[in-house]
This record gives C-alpha cells, sequence and structure tokens, in this order.
C-alpha cells in the first residue's frame, strides 16, 4: 500500500479542486470552533489538507499554524495563504505524531477528519494530553465509520477499503465508533465538554486539557 504522505501528495491536486461535500455541516462545524476561540489565541490544526479550514479561521486568532503529512498539502495551502494575504497563517509539513509533539507552544489544537487516519491515535492524543498546557482546548471532527449508527453500511465500508488500499486509492483508514473514540480522549485525560455528529457519521468533540 502507498505509504501516507505519498497518497496524499498524489490526490492533493483533485482534493483541492472538490467542493464541500456537506457545507452545512462544515458551517456548523466553523459556528461552533469560532465560539471556543479568542482574538489572542494561537492555534494549531493537525491534517490541515490544503488549509481550507485554517484560513478560514484566521480572522478569529492571532496566530494559526497548519499542519499535514503531505508536501503537496502544505504547497497548495502555503500558495492559498499568500494569494490571500493572510500574514498569520503558516503551514509546516509534520506528521500527526510530530505536530503533537510541539503542541506546548499552542492554546487550541484543532484535528478535523485527521484522526480515524491515524495508525497511532492513542499515541497522538497521549502526547497532546502531556505538551498541551492547563486549560488549553482540543477541538476535533471524526468519521466514525464503525460505529452501529453507520447500519449496514459499515460492513461494505469495511469490504470495499481493503481493496481500494491494496490499488493504492486508499489510505489507512480506521473503523472508529463513537464509543472508542471519545473513551481514547478520556484516556488519554482530556474532559470532554461538547459533543455533536453532524453530519451523522462524525463526532465533532470539544475537549479541554485539565
Amino acid at each position: 500500500m502507498t505509504n501516507a504522505g505519498e497518497f496524499w501528495d498524489n490526490a492533493a491536486g483533485k482534493y483541492a479542486a472538490s467542493p464541500i461535500k456537506d457545507p452545512e455541516s462544515y458551517e456548523y462545524t466553523l459556528g461552533r470552533t469560532r465560539s471556543y476561540l479568542q482574538p489572542t489565541d494561537r492555534v494549531l490544526e493537525i491534517g490541515a489538507g490544503t488549509g481550507s479550514t485554517a484560513l478560514q479561521l484566521a480572522a478569529d486568532v492571532a496566530e494559526i499554524t497548519g499542519t499535514d503529512i503531505s508536501r503537496e498539502m502544505m504547497r497548495i495551502a502555503s500558495d492559498k495563504a499568500l494569494a490571500q494575504k493572510a500574514r498569520n497563517v503558516t503551514f509546516q509539513v509534520k506528521t500527526a505524531q510530530g505536530a503533537a509533539e510541539k503542541a506546548g507552544q499552542f492554546d487550541v489544537v484543532l484535528g478535523f477528519n485527521i484522526l480515524h487516519l491515524t495508525n497511532d491515535m492513542e499515541r497522538v492524543l497521549s502526547t497532546l494530553y502531556r505538551e498541551m498546557a492547563p486549560g488549553s482546548m482540543l477541538i476535533t471532527k471524526t468519521p466514525c465509520i464503525g460505529d452501529p449508527s453507520m447500519g449496514l453500511k459499515r460492513f461494505a465500508i469495511r469490504a470495499m477499503v481493503p481493496v481500494m488500499q491494496l490499488l493504492g486509492k486508499a489510505p489507512f483508514v480506521r473503523y472508529l465508533t463513537v464509543q472508542e473514540l471519545e473513551a481514547a480522549m478520556q484516556w488519554a485525560g482530556f474532559r470532554i465538554i461538547e459533543t455533536c455528529s453532524k453530519p451523522a457519521m462524525s463526532r465533532y468533540i470539544v475537549a479541554r486539557r485539565p
């Protein structure tokens, strides 16, 4: 199977050109996230993709650093920031674990549509807890494609994804349930203060580092 960085490098152009699939849910996520942000905040986004969310939130914070395993994603994101003259946004190539190790420099950590693509999720969450300052926030949204609420669709996905991976058409995917995701965050030490499933397959979680 293609490694994660190479997979997302190859997918970057198509990903950047694709419209948001569920604009209503995306706007909801942005709105709820903005409600927790302060103008003085330094924000880290793990798995920033081509930078759309970081650039959307840039005006609400002091600075935001987007990270991603894909060099091509980060190149596209940096070009977008330059075109938009977003001077408080920077992008860096880092794995989720590498980004987590720098979390102590930030007030808020974001991770949208990334935890289910991370094969060492528990390690990343544990590192975030260790590095983040008390009172700082972790805000995530994660597809839980193994959840019973998915119905029979979850079995179809489990059958299809391995074949796509063999063909280099899909990255590593973890079949999380909502219960497993929230338990992993609590195991790491975070206190969950808000949850929502919008759309139904994705769990939006706001957690605080005690």
